[in-house]
């Protein structure tokens, strides 16, 4: 995931056509547009305007329809990623309340893939929406094959597998493609605990989101001077009746640091309590959704510590120097929604579709969403994030990490608050089976999700 210094929108005036787009360009056939008000340092992409056509599926001469989603209706996890839900509906009422995009209203619809649903959804969004905004969905891979066959785009907050973070017809704000990883925490992080990280473990739920995530943690680790100890742990993804077993192999081993992929409730809370009755304090180095409000106010008794999540967009605590991140939760909690960095994620992604939207007018297709997308080489939605390359399917190379302390997260790396840890040497490129699976061509665009 990614975080915001200073740089604006880039757009390049030229795109060559193939590329990510899956398809043949268009130009882009902008119109008249009095814009809003900007968020952050992006002049916003929304305003009033004299766009005309039903140029796509979803979008008439009034309105665009977008389709958003998270895995809410998950039983084991109730709510889960709803926050990203959250910003897109705050973000399409701010857009709208500037008078939409060119002159048109944004109209959002939901799905809720309820992790385990996510062909179903995929299947109605397929003949109801003209582009997917801001939606996640765990086991994103399973909705590939429907999804490029449809030729539904996506700008998706975040993505998981491979098949899908190298899929054609996709652009994000923050790229998380299978074979390049945004590894500056983990390079920073074994330069502050050099010993600590020559014992590393990890801890994995038993499903594909997470053991993707894993191995490529894995590879870039490695990159960045970790070592890995044999003692693997791999859990059930609705959970164990019993964790301590799991604990206690780990502490066996010698295990120093433990990289966990899964979620912050219930599971990982379930795990700290289980390592505190025997004993069991080591590092844990976790992914930027540990970064999560209900997460530090469930830490009262100073079980999660010694926990360290790995970011690259600026916490909520730091609103003051960003501001970009406290109008995002200005426009979120004045909506009735909930925030946490999937949110912000979400509004990068609405913010990045937003533009390319407006910058078509009235040839709004998806052949020219995807070739003005194309053309986006440095993104930082306005300073939410540090600047990335969606473009180009490619990670920035700047991160922080911070510590939870009580209810509250504390940046620990750098230790000057308020910036990160930039180096062209954290952006490591990953080989392994993990890549594999997706199937790239020469273009970097994964064919696993072609029948």
């Amino acid at each position: 995931m990614a975080i915001g210094l200073a740089a604006a929108l880039a757009v390049l005036a030229a795109a060559c056509g193939g590329g990510r787009s899956g398809s043949s360009n268009n130009s882009g056939g902008g119109s008249s547009n009095t814009k809003g008000t900007n968020f952050g340092t992006m002049m916003s992409p929304c305003g009033s305007g004299d766009a005309k056509g039903a140029t796509a599926q979803g979008v008439t001469d009034t309105s665009i329809t977008i389709g958003y989603g998270d895995d809410a209706g998950y039983a084991s996890a109730p709510g889960l990623n709803k926050e990203m839900s959250d910003a897109i509906k705050a973000m399409i009422k701010w857009c709208n309340d500037q008078g939409g995009i060119n002159g048109r209203t944004v109209v959002g619809k939901y799905y809720d893939a309820a992790i385990l649903n996510v062909n179903n959804v995929m299947t109605e969004a397929c003949g109801q929406v003209f582009m997917l905004v801001g939606q996640g969905w765990s086991l994103d891979s399973a909705q590939e094959q429907t999804r490029v066959a449809c030729g539904l785009a996506s700008v998706p907050t975040y993505t998981v597998s491979p098949q899908f973070a190298n899929g054609p017809l996709m652009y994000q704000p923050t790229p998380n493609p299978g074979d390049y990883m945004n590894a500056s925490p983990m390079f920073t992080f074994a330069q502050k605990f050099p010993t600590q990280v020559k014992k590393a473990a990890t801890f994995y739920a038993n499903y594909a989101a997470t053991i993707d995530s894993t191995e490529k943690a894995v590879l870039a680790g490695k990159q960045a001077g970790w070592e890995f100890l044999a003692c693997d742990q791999v859990y059930n993804i609705g959970g164990e009746a019993n964790w301590t077993p799991f604990l206690q192999r780990l502490k066996d081993c010698g295990a120093e640091v433990v990289y966990f992929s899964g979620s912050p409730a219930p599971n990982f809370q379930n795990v700290l309590d289980a390592a505190k009755t025997i004993n069991f304090n080591p590092m844990w180095f976790q992914e930027a959704n540990f970064y999560d409000t209900n997460f530090a106010k469930w830490n009262t008794n100073g079980n999660a510590d010694n926990v360290y999540v790995r970011m690259t967009y600026y916490p909520f605590e730091q609103a003051d120097k960003v501001p970009a991140v406290k109008q995002y939760m200005e426009i979120v909690k004045a909506n009735g929604g909930s925030t946490s960095l999937l949110g912000m994620q979400a509004t990068a992604a609405f913010l990045l579709w937003a533009q390319g939207a407006q910058s078509c007018g009235s040839t709004l297709t998806r052949d020219c969403m995807m070739s003005t997308l194309a053309k986006v080489t440095s993104f930082d939605a306005g300073g939410l994030q540090s600047p990335a390359n969606p473009g180009g399917n490619l990670p920035g190379d700047c991160g922080l990490v911070l510590k939870m302390k009580g209810s509250t997260y504390e940046q620990v790396i750098p230790t000057t608050i308020g910036t990160q840890a930039c180096d062209s040497k954290y952006l490591v490129k990953l080989v392994g089976p993990v890549v594999d699976r997706a199937k790239l061509d020469g273009n970097r665009i994964s064919q696993a999700g072609k029948s």
